[in-house]
C-alpha cells in the first residue's frame, strides 16, 4: 500500500547555486517557486509531454495561484530534491503539489524545506481559457496522486 501512495511522486534534483541566494546566504523566498518549476516541468516532460509540446498546441499553462509554507532554510550548494504530484485536475484547470527536502550526509532522512502548491489555467495564446487537450488529461488522470 506505501508503494501505491508513492508511486505519482515525481522526484528530480538540483543544487542550489550562490546567485539563488541573499545576502544572509540562505536561499531567497522567490527561488523556491523556480524550484517548483523545475519540479513541474521535469514531471510532464517525463509522464505527460514536454511544455514545448504543448505551446505547440497553442495552449500556455500560467500560474493563476500559489502558496509556499517555508519549514527550513536551504543553503548555497544544498542538494535539493523537489517531489511533485498532479494534486487535482479539472476541465481548464490543474493544480500541482510540492515539497522539496535537503539530503545531508549525516542526517538519517531527507529535511523538509518547504511545501506548496501552484494551480495553472489552461489558456490560448490571446489569454481565453480552453479546456485541456483530451489527450494531455488522459495522461494527467494517469498520474493524478
Amino acid at each position: 500500500m506505501i508503494e501505491a501512495k508513492h508511486k505519482h511522486i515525481h522526484r528530480c534534483t538540483c543544487r542550489v547555486l550562490y546567485g539563488d541566494t541573499d545576502a544572509a546566504g540562505i536561499v531567497y523566498n522567490a527561488n523556491y517557486l523556480r524550484y517548483f518549476e523545475i519540479g513541474r516541468t521535469e514531471l510532464m516532460r517525463e509522464w505527460v509531454c514536454s511544455y514545448r509540446e504543448i505551446e505547440r498546441m497553442g495552449i500556455v499553462l500560467p500560474v493563476t495561484e500559489c502558496y509556499s509554507r517555508f519549514k527550513a532554510p536551504a543553503y548555497y550548494d544544498d542538494l535539493l530534491t523537489i517531489e511533485t504530484t498532479v494534486s487535482e485536475l479539472k476541465k481548464l484547470t490543474c493544480r500541482f503539489n510540492y515539497r522539496i527536502c535537503r539530503h545531508a550526509p549525516q542526517a538519517e532522512r531527507p529535511q523538509l524545506l518547504v511545501k506548496g502548491y501552484s494551480v495553472h489555467a489552461s489558456v490560448t495564446r490571446d489569454g481565453k481559457l480552453t479546456p485541456l487537450p483530451v489527450d494531455i488529461v488522459e495522461k494527467l488522470q494517469s498520474v493524478l496522486a
